[in-house]
């Protein structure tokens, strides 16, 4: 049981990641991303190439994951930077199954690695040193700082004027506009940092699990994210990380239920069941999600003042 804890912990700190990312794009700028999946894609066989191919130490492939990641965001921005929103869901949605469709047919070296037989003995940070439960404990601290690092900095982007710049745009391109800001930059540079974010996910995800192909960056992982942020509650980034930690305690936690080898396909299918009614009700009920965003008052002094 102690295992399987700092498993879940780990893991929902990667997705904490993932869904801070997703917070700032969608809950701060208003962008419909639907291709996070790509960015955890892009930064996680960024980060494995480097390391598993070129033999590059573990910190400057981590480095790449969240390069190749911001570098993956402003790819994607750059053609719909000026589009509605709705033009934003159908191509990033796009952009990471074509992604996702070239990493299947590429392969890496020599005829068996990469494409998708996937890339297998991606190193870990500490792992010749420390072993069993020890590098466990040790690598879910990486990821809680790292989940410590994203918060900070989003947090700080959130509130600095660069975030009301994001806010204008997340409720209306006009608004924006009207001050004199461009929506066009400002969006690219919030796909550039959440890209940054998610790609460092990615990297943490690779170097935990140490194999990755794929199939393991569907569609679904995308859904997963947005019902982090949802349930959380869009624009709180504590919010998101909230999220993380319940849709991943759903997700994990239905291997223990026994129904036995021959209804191991029902199980997951009932786990997904389960996190789609959870999003229907915080939807209908709670459509600010658990923690709802904290709304800043302007000029409330001055008003007092009078």
């Amino acid at each position: 049981m102690t295992a399987y804890l700092v498993y879940l912990l780990t893991m929902a700190g990667i997705y904490g990641v993932m869904s801070l990312s997703l917070s700032l794009q969608y809950g701060q700028t208003g962008l419909v991303n639907l291709g996070q999946v790509g960015f955890f894609m892009v930064g996680a066989y960024a980060s494995a190439i480097c390391s598993v191919l070129f033999g590059w130490p573990i910190a400057a492939a981590f480095l790449v994951g969240i390069l190749a990641g911001a570098l993956f965001g402003v790819l994607m921005a750059l053609p719909i930077g000026d589009l509605r929103q709705d033009y934003w869901a159908i191509v990033t949605i796009a952009a990471a199954e074509l992604a996702r469709v070239v990493f299947l047919n590429t392969n890496l070296g020599d005829d068996y690695t990469g494409g998708s037989y996937g890339l297998t003995g991606i190193p870990s940070p500490m792992q010749d040193v420390l072993s069993g439960g020890a590098f466990d404990l040790f690598y879910l601290g990486l990821v809680l700082a790292s989940v410590l690092v994203c918060y900070l900095l989003v947090a700080w982007v959130s509130r600095s004027p660069y975030g009301r710049v994001l806010k204008a745009v997340r409720e209306s391109d006009e608004v924006a506009q009207a001050l004199g800001k461009d929506v066009r930059v400002a969006r690219i540079w919030a796909m550039a940092i959440g890209g940054a974010v998610a790609g460092l996910g990615g990297a943490l995800f690779a170097h935990f699990i140490g194999f990755i192909d794929p199939t393991y960056f569907l569609p679904l992982e995308t859904f997963l994210i947005w019902a982090m942020v949802i349930l959380g509650g869009p624009g709180n980034h504590l919010g998101a990380l909230a999220g993380a930690v319940i849709i991943q305690a759903i997700y994990n936690s239905t291997r223990f239920i026994g129904f036995g080898d021959e209804y191991s396909g029902l199980v997951a299918s009932l786990r997904m069941v389960l996190i789609g009614v959870l999003i229907i009700v915080v939807i209908l009920y709670l459509p600010r999600g658990l923690i709802p965003e904290r709304r800043r008052r302007y000029g409330a002094g001055h008003a007092a003042e009078r």
